[in-house]
């Protein structure tokens, strides 16, 4: 078993709680589903959020979901590169897995496909 990261992006349409809040369960429920995996499998997830964003920590909605209480989570500030996507949430999850690395299905919705669009259609 190794420790592997999976990345996923999102983008919100407006600086609100709710639907910080949403389109965060909504890119982990994602994540999860398209790999497979359960929290006790998760070492850790690391979500920053663009600067515009500060109408809520989406930690918030995960701590919230059977079996995410004891997952480490951690939530900070994207680094502020002009041009950048703006409205952005993304997650680097950390989990322990026997998959190979071309088995890692990385998420990117909404206008975060931008990001990565060799991987949003996986």
């Amino acid at each position: 078993m190794v420790t592997r990261g999976i990345r996923g992006a999102t983008t919100v349409t407006q600086n609100s709680e709710d639907e910080i809040l949403q389109e965060t369960a909504v890119l982990l429920q994602e994540i999860v589903d398209r790999n497979k995996i359960i929290p006790e499998d998760i070492c850790s997830v690391w979500i920053t959020m663009t600067g515009d964003l500060d109408a809520a920590f989406p930690a918030k909605v995960i701590r919230q979901l059977d079996g995410w209480e004891l997952v480490p989570l951690m939530c900070a500030l994207e680094v502020p590169v002009k041009g950048a996507l703006a409205k952005c949430i993304r997650f680097m999850v950390h989990v322990n897995t026997t998959k190979a690395q071309n088995e890692i299905h990385h998420v990117y919705l909404n206008g975060a496909q931008a990001l990565r669009p060799d991987l949003a259609g996986r």
